[in-house]
């Protein structure tokens, strides 16, 4: 990861990697012409890459794979997970370590480097994501700016300076980007083998849900609860979602600093919870909740990125293994009386999961869904359904 200092690097290489420490590091272009700024993520899931590159949370940041196989089923349509592809909400950039090889799965439809190219990720291969993986967990998730030329051709000095004063994820507020633009209704449910996915069917409940740069996946569980799930934009008025009458309201993951979404967020949170609404958040949706509830979140120092973190669900006793995506986290410290932390992160401690004790609310870092990743959070979701079923006097789903 030695820098080069030639202001321009006519190599063999047709993709740099460039850290705002001045850090420049060649390799080999894929997807996207072009450059794209952002910060520097490691993500060690051993599969669903087409999954993670599309999930609107890792918007204006750039992927590396710490597994070095990337690419070798392909891309289709079916495994996207950003509400709106024509949008292009989830990754900027993408960093391999293997060169990505033609592929080789009856469910693909493209070449990853096509399926690049049409999304807009710019992305570089042969790298040494070992030596990266450990710069980020020794020095924190750089800034940094990834280019793609077929010549290659780099203005180093221009490109050190991009990523030098591109300002971070800090006070950013990305979710209104990657939100709906307008409400609608969800009816897709789960995947299921050799069928695909189906039809919500008659609907035994009504779950508004406030998208933040929602997955799919979460939808889809939420529907196959037997849910009718309306999903609005970020900013809807708590008055207008409150007209609709939910059943339920879920708060969903997103990218950004949720100090900055959470000034026009928090108080719509405040005004449902004060309704006595039933209220389920994930990622940046459980970051919000909190701070509506009074706590507080920081930015961490690498992250978690990965379908293999180990959690512990304090209400049950039991650990599961997650998957993650966040660079903000909620400060355990910081939360008052009255709100319970319910899950915690068994690598580092940091918290997973909070309850309102004494009313229907509660939301985890984690992503119960997974797409990609384990299905051992899967329960929460009918966790959800049951606070909604208690409040109408009807009997509980067995979670598991």
């Amino acid at each position: 990861m030695a820098a080069t200092t030639a202001p321009w690097a006519p190599t063999t290489a047709t993709a740099v990697l460039v850290l705002a420490d001045g850090t420049v590091i060649e390799g080999k272009g894929l997807g996207a012409r072009g450059e794209a700024v952002g910060e520097v993520c490691f993500n060690t899931a051993l599969t669903g890459y087409q999954e993670i590159l599309t999930d609107p949370s890792y918007a204006s940041q750039i992927v590396t794979f710490t597994f070095p196989h990337i690419g070798n089923i392909g891309a289709n349509d079916e495994d996207m997970e950003d509400l709106n592809p024509a949008a292009r909400h989830g990754a900027v950039g993408a960093v391999f370590r293997a060169e990505v090889t033609n592929p080789s799965s009856y469910r693909s439809a493209s070449h990853l480097d096509a399926w690049l190219r049409q999304r807009g990720i710019v992305a570089i291969s042969g790298l040494d994501t070992r030596a990266l993986t450990a710069h980020i967990r020794e020095t924190g998730m750089p800034n940094a700016i990834i280019a793609h030329s077929e010549d290659g051709r780099f203005d180093l000095e221009a490109l050190k300076a991009k990523a030098r004063e591109w300002s971070g994820l800090e006070g950013l507020d990305l979710a209104e980007k990657a939100s709906s633009g307008q409400s609608s209704v969800w009816t897709e449910t789960p995947w299921v083998w050799d069928e695909g996915y189906g039809t919500q069917g008659e609907a035994a409940m009504h779950i508004v849900a406030i998208d933040y740069g929602v997955k799919r996946n979460i939808l889809r569980l939420l529907a196959g609860l037997g849910a009718k799930v309306t999903v609005v934009p970020a900013r809807t008025s708590a008055e207008d979602i409150l007209a609709m009458e939910p059943d339920g309201v879920f708060l969903s993951n997103g990218p950004g600093d949720p100090a900055a979404t959470g000034k026009y967020a928090v108080p719509v949170i405040q005004k449902l919870i004060e309704a006595g609404v039933p209220i389920f958040g994930i990622c940046l949706g459980h970051q919000i909740l909190a701070l509506a509830l009074g706590g507080k979140t920081q930015k961490m120092h690498q992250g978690h990125h990965g379908a293999n973190h180990p959690v512990k669900d304090h209400t049950t006793g039991k650990v599961e293994i997650v998957s993650m995506n966040h660079g903000f986290a909620v400060e355990s410290k910081s939360l008052p009386a009255g709100v319970d932390e319910t899950h915690v992160s068994l690598f580092d401690g940091t918290n997973c999961g909070i309850a309102l004790a004494g009313k229907p609310v509660f939301s985890v870092q984690h992503h119960p869904e997974a797409s990609p990743g384990p299905q051992d959070s899967h329960y929460l979701f009918k966790r959800f359904a049951n606070l909604i079923r208690e409040r109408r006097g009807e009997p509980a789903l067995a979670e598991r």
